[in-house]
Parts: C-alpha cells; structure tokens; sequence
C-alpha cells in the first residue's frame, strides 16, 4: 500500500458513499455529506463522483480534501443481503362511476334551478 494513502477497514460491506464520508468525520452530518458529494468536491476510484448513494466496496478508493483513502475489507467483514422487494400488489379494478342523473326532468323537459 502507498505511504499517501489511508487505509479504511470496512465492517459491513456496501457502505453508501454518503455515510462513509460521516462516519470518517469528513463531513459535519449527512446533509453536508451529501451536499459535498453533489458540487464535486469528491473523486471516486479517480473520478469526480456526484452520486450521493453511491455503494463503496472493498478494493476502492476515495478523494477527499487532498486524501486518498484506499477501502479494504476487515476480517470479521459483514456482507449485506439486498431487502427482498415484496410482491406487486395485484392490480384492482377502476370503481364503477355512479350513474348521473339526467340534466333534464323527464316529465317536463326543463333543468332543475338551483337557489345554492
């Protein structure tokens, strides 16, 4: 490894970008992170990265404020299951629109006056 980089150990593997910046106190919280993260001031495996939720891996790097940080795997590292994604909800049909009434009265043919 190069005497410039630091090496981060990562517990849990993906971290979002957005959180590893907070938890190395690079950034004062995560609304600052992320705003950080969008005007550029981040690089990525050597690229100015602008996703905020960007899933750091093992084997990465990070560029911050002059900083390399190379990512590298603890050896009790825990890997995250994606969530399932529940089932589709089964489409239900439209409701039936309610039958409007007629604008004119059958009997005498005139419309109905409203004193509203």
């Amino acid at each position: 490894m190069n005497d410039d980089m630091i090496e981060v150990q990562l517990e849990e593997e993906p971290i979002e970008l957005c959180k590893l910046l907070k938890v190395l106190d690079l950034a004062e919280g995560g609304g600052h992170a992320k705003l950080l993260i969008a005007d550029g001031y981040v690089g990525v495996n050597g690229e100015v990265c602008t996703q905020k939720r960007k899933k750091m891996r093992a084997g990465d790097t990070l560029y911050f404020n002059g900083e390399l940080f190379a990512l590298s795997a603890a050896k009790d590292m825990v890997q995250r299951q994606p969530k399932p994604h529940p089932e589709a909800k089964t489409h239900t049909p439209a409701k039936k629109q309610k039958a409007k009434k007629p604008q004119r009265d059958e009997r005498t043919g005139r419309k109905p006056i409203s004193f509203g």
